[in-house]
Formats: structure tokens, sequence, C-alpha cells
């Protein structure tokens, strides 16, 4: 870097300054000449990602000059022979450069050149190979060497594979073409997957005597799908696919054929061959300093605005008026600078953070708390009373999940991360499962998590969010801290917890069925519905999923809409006295079939309006002995109580009976 910038400060100063200025030093070894900087420079940045960029960055820090990069070469070409740089593909290549030097000799770099590959990990070829990574990572543009004597036809061209097709890459493995591909060709055969790696065929060897440089501009997503098809990353493919420069071409060439001429000799062939498909030229953009103020808060000096931006490559040019506004027009390797907004922040972050005085944003209007907020906080403070811990998980699931767990319509990702998070979740029970996973596998074997979120559904030309929360448990039923005998978490058990969230809600009826989904274990599993309308489901997750996700204990989970849930009013909290009465209980012993659930039953007494009933419970259930198969014993106990008076004996009477004839009616034979 100090080749470039006459840098006065030490090392470490260095590190810290760049660090501040968004080019983060992450660690420093070495000492003197052979110091290290081991950066981590984002991916919007590859201007950065090269010893030339991390210099301009330094001169815009302390306002130096910039030693521009201007090769010489070391003799002048001879007539060229007719070579032909045909671009088929204009889309995919803008761009692309040649030199043609011959009577070359193959050998080892100098020790200056290997001694710095080496301090970046780069392990030293020969000089040729040499000479095009050390360019590579001087300033940042890939260029690439083929043994001219191997191109067959006198060409290059730049296009699409055909069917069938295949290249040997220098890593000497055979890859089977995709029409997809973006490859460079001569007149017979592709020679290099374009911006990813060379051909096997054409490298540079101990024989190789005349050599042709090639640099040029590629398209980031041909790219990046050619290197992820072909399991490819280098360092070529890692600029490429972030945005090389469209203007450097020219000269990474040439710099590349000076230090082949300095080190291996040889004769230029004719001038730089500059093949032009389409130009890349980025729109100016306009810069009021009344907005630079009034983002970054504070008022910064004209001058010290435009030096940094220049110093950075970009040209302000003023426009007519009162000399505050200007036309920026972007260097080539900024691709990353499409509007003010961008270059206000190169101004922050180059004039530095620290310097800008400590203020709260102005702020005019109101807190409005949103409607269901303290629904929310209701929600949230009785899970984490129960002892749940709240968790948050991926927004996106794969197709088959969303097949398995939903049958709403998706919402695909134009460009997902991956396969297995290609569309926006339809439920939350797959990420669930994950979180739920995530710690099975790490010996973590008592779990509770809930969490609330949306789903997202196709709905139209749009789509709709529906809001939901998930409980997932697994592990043991024992609260932490509490003095409860250790057993298996069970269904019972995650039901009482959602009771005890719905019971915040007012609603006239409450009831389960077991028309739940499929990927719910049948006879573990509740649909809950609460005024005619589903509202949720709970139960174990089935065995088959479970297995598939290889969870190694039983897991539960329960899903409740909380769009539907949430057209509920909360409960008003209500004083009520103890009654001054007696109560009486009535035990009735019936045998119904399998079919007659307890939701039946609970109905048709509810049916029956007793003004006195306070309530009707199960007590006790019995199956086998003397009870037929497909049938079972219940023991119901029915409690009255007024709070106005002593009930009669008859009175109680009268309605037992009332209670008798009507679960007579559901089937119901009475025990005596």
């Amino acid at each position: 870097m100090r080749e470039f910038v006459d840098l006065k400060v030490n090392y470490h100063q260095l590190a810290e300054d760049l660090t501040a200025a968004g080019i983060a030093v992450e660690g420093i070894t070495g000492e003197g000449e052979n110091t290290v900087f081991e950066m981590e420079i984002g991916t919007n940045r590859p201007d950065a990602m090269n010893h030339y960029g991390v210099a301009r960055e330094a001169s815009a820090i302390y306002d130096l000059p910039l030693k521009p990069i201007e090769p010489t070469l070391s003799n002048s070409p001879r007539p060229t022979q007719s070579f032909v740089i045909e671009i088929e593909d204009k889309e995919g290549c803008a761009r692309y450069t040649a030199q043609i030097i011959r009577e070359v000799k193959i050998k080892p770099s100098p020790a200056s050149i290997a001694e710095r590959l080496l301090a970046v990990d780069q392990r030293p070829i020969n000089n040729i190979a040499d000479a095009s990574n050390y360019t590579l990572w001087e300033m940042g543009h890939p260029t690439h060497a083929f043994d001219l004597d191997l191109l067959e036809g006198g060409k290059i061209i730049v296009r699409r594979a055909r069917p069938g097709e295949t290249l040997k890459t220098l890593d000497g493995v055979e890859r089977k073409l995709s029409p997809e591909d973006l490859i460079i060709a001569d007149a017979r055969r592709p020679v290099a997957l374009a911006g990813v790696m060379g051909g096997f065929d054409t490298m540079i060897t101990e024989k190789t005597r005349n050599i042709l440089i090639e640099s040029a501009w590629f398209d980031p997503v041909s790219v990046r799908k050619t290197a992820r098809r072909h399991s490819l990353h280098t360092d070529a493919s890692h600029r490429f696919e972030r945005g090389a420069d469209y203007g450097a071409t020219t000269l990474a060439c040439t710099r590349v054929g000076q230090r082949v001429l300095e080190s291996a000799g040889g004769q230029l062939e004719g001038g730089v061959i500059d093949t032009v498909a389409r130009t890349i030229d980025q729109a100016p953009v306009a810069l009021h300093i009344a907005e630079v103020h009034r983002i970054l808060g504070a008022r910064l000096d004209t001058g010290k605005v435009l030096r940094i931006l220049k110093r950075l490559g970009f040209t302000s040019v003023p426009e007519p008026g009162d000399g505050f506004e200007f036309t920026v027009h972007i260097p080539s390797w900024r691709l990353d600078v499409e509007r003010e907004i961008d270059l206000i922040e190169e101004v922050a972050r180059l004039y530095g953070y620290d310097k800008f005085p400590n203020t709260l944003p102005a702020y005019i209007g109101a807190v409005v708390q949103h409607p269901d907020e303290t629904k929310d906080q209701k929600m949230r403070a009785a899970l984490l009373a129960a002892g749940y811990n709240e968790a948050i998980s991926l927004s996106f699931i794969s197709h088959e999940d969303a097949e398995m767990f939903s049958t709403a319509p998706v919402v695909e990702l134009a460009n997902p991360l991956r396969e297995e998070a290609a569309i926006m979740r339809t439920s939350m029970v797959p990420g669930m499962l994950s979180m739920l996973a995530y710690n099975l596998n790490r010996d973590v074997s008592n779990v509770r998590l809930f969490e609330a979120g949306s789903v997202y559904e196709s709905s139209g030309k749009g789509s709709v969010e529906p809001k939901r929360i998930c409980l997932g448990a697994t592990g043991s039923a024992a609260v932490p801290g509490t003095h409860q005998p250790a057993r298996a978490f069970s269904f019972f058990d995650l039901k009482g917890d959602v009771e005890n969230l719905l019971r915040a809600f007012q609603h006239n009826s409450l009831y389960y069925d077991a028309n739940t989904h499929e990927y719910y274990h049948p006879g573990r599993s509740a649909r809950v519905v609460m005024d005619g309308t589903m509202v949720g489901q709970i139960g174990q997750i089935h065995p088959e999923i479970a297995s598939a996700r290889k969870l190694r204990q039983d897991v539960f989970i329960a899903e409740l809409c909380l769009d539907r849930l949430y057209k509920h009013s909360l409960r008003e909290v209500r004083y009520e006295a103890l009654p001054k009465y007696p109560a009486v209980e009535r035990d009735f012993s019936f045998i119904f079939a399998d079919s007659v659930v307890f939701e039946k039953i609970q109905q048709s007494v509810r049916n029956l309006n007793l003004a006195d009933l306070r309530s009707f419970v199960p007590t006790e259930i019995f199956r086998g002995g003397n009870i037929s198969a497909g049938k079972y014993s219940i023991l119901l106990r029915a409690t009255f109580q007024s709070n106005q008076r002593t009930l009669r004996e008859d009175e109680v009477a009268q309605w037992s009976g009332k209670i008798v004839e009507a679960l007579q009616g559901l089937g119901g034979t009475l025990r005596t």
C-alpha cells in the first residue's frame, strides 16, 4: 500500500483508521515491510478487495495523493499477425481485452513477487501465472494467460456452451458443460469457464513459448450461476460475482504484460486487442450540499466534501446557480454507488463518524399503540409464566415443508438463498421443529419454546400475512424450580397450557375435536374450536415425521391462529362473592359407545339450560372388564348451587332426571 500512498502513520494506526472508515482490519501479523493485514471486505465493495483499492481509501482518509498505476512496456511491439476476438454473448461479456507476447521463458518468479504472494497465502507457480495472480491482488481485476500455440484457429470466441460440450479445468476435473455456462472457446472447443477457471489443455507449462493474456468484464449473475453449478469458488469468480471494474480490462492486461516482459522476457506482438460488445456506464448522481448537512446533522465545508469524493475517484461538476449543487460522475469501479444517499454515506465514513455530535433525531407526533399490543403482551406473559422461552426462526421454508404442513397457496422467493428456503413460510411448525431438534441434538432434553409471528399466503395478485403463535414442548413436564415429580410431558400438559391462554378471551363455547392435520399423531391431537371457529390445533407430532426429522423423543406442538383468536376481546376480571348457600353434587355413571365424545355429552347437558348447574365434569373413565369392546364407562359429576337460597331435594332430583334423559338420548346406558 505504501507504494501507492506516502503514508506517515504506523501500521496499527493505519489499521484503526481503515476500520473506522468501514474497511475492517481484523488481524495484523508480521512487522515492518512484512506486515500483513487480515481484512473483512463487504460483498458490495469489490473495489476494495485489492491493495490499490485499500490504498485509495487511505489516500482519502489522510487527504494524500494516490499514485496512479502506469505500466510501461519494455519493448516495442512487432507487427501483429491476425488474431480475432469474437463476443457472441454480449450480455454475458461486455468487454474482452487481450495481449500477445512471444518467445517467453517459463521459470520461477523473482523473489520479490513470490514472497508477496506467499504473504497473502498464494502459492507461487511460475512467472506467467504469478504475474496474473500478483496483478489480481494489486489492483483487483482478474486476468488469465493461455498458451497461444494451443489455441486453435487464431481466434477467441466468448459464447454459451453447446449441448454435449465438456471442459477439463485447471484443477484436472472433466466438467460437463451446460448451455447456460458462459465459456471462452477457440475455433474448435471450450478453453475456459468465463470468470471462473481456465482450461487444462491450454494452460501455461514449461514448454510454453507464446502466450495470450486476457482480461475481461463478465456479467456477475452469469459467473455466479456457473460457479455454483460446478461447485467452484475461485479468486476470480469471487470478484466477478460482485462486479468487476469495466474500465480496468486494458490496464490489467497491460500490467500483467509488463511483469511478464520483466520476468520472462519475450516480444510483444501488436498492441492490445480490445473488443467492446456493449458499454457499461453508470448514470451521474445529483448531490445537494444542503442534503448532506440535513442527513449528517452537521455543516461540513463544501471543499472538504468535494475533496473526499475526489480522493475516492468521483468527479464533481458544479451546476449553474448558487454553487451548492453538483453532478457527480461515478467511477467504473464503484458499482455500489447509485443514489445521492450513497454519496453522503461515502462522505460520512471518510469524514469520520466519531466527529459528528451526538444528537437525538427530531420527531413530531405521538406514539400510537398497536391494536393487538395488549393481547400480544397477555399471551407472551402467560407463556413465559408457564415456563416457555420465546424464540425466533427463519421466515423461509422448503416446498416440501409447505406441502406437508399447510394447504395454503405459497409465496415464492424470486432469488432464494437455497432450495431449502425457497418460499415464505405458510406454517410455523417447520421452524419450531427445527428449533426443538437443534436443542435435542445438543443434549438439551427439556425444551419449551414459543414463537409469535406471521405466515404468508398468496391471495389473488398479492399476499396476506395472518398472525400465528406456535408452542413446542418436549421432555419433562416439571417446570424448573418447582417440586413436581418427574414425568414425561404429555398431550394433556400442552392442552392445559393452551386452555390457560384461551381463558383470557371472552367466548361462549370452547370445544376440541379430532379433525387435525395429518402431521399430528391420531388420537393424541385435537382441533380447538371457539364459538364455532377453529382457532388452533394441538397435539403430538406424527411418529413418521418425528423419525424423518430425527427427533429422539416425543414432541408436542400447538398452533393458534391469532388473527381469529384476537377477534374475541380480553376477558374482564370481575369479582364475584362466594355463595352463602351449600352446593349439591350428583354423580351419574353411564356407558357410551366410543363414538360419543365428552364434547357431545357436555353440549347435551348445556342445552338443558339449568340455571343453577355450576359444573358438569368427568371424574373417571373405565374400559375393559365387563364393559363391551367399543364402549366405555364414564362417571360424571354435576354440581348445583344457588346464590339466593338452599336448594330443595325435589329440585335437584328433577334436574338430575333431565340430565339422565339427555344422556340416554345420546345412546348412553345408566349404570345402577
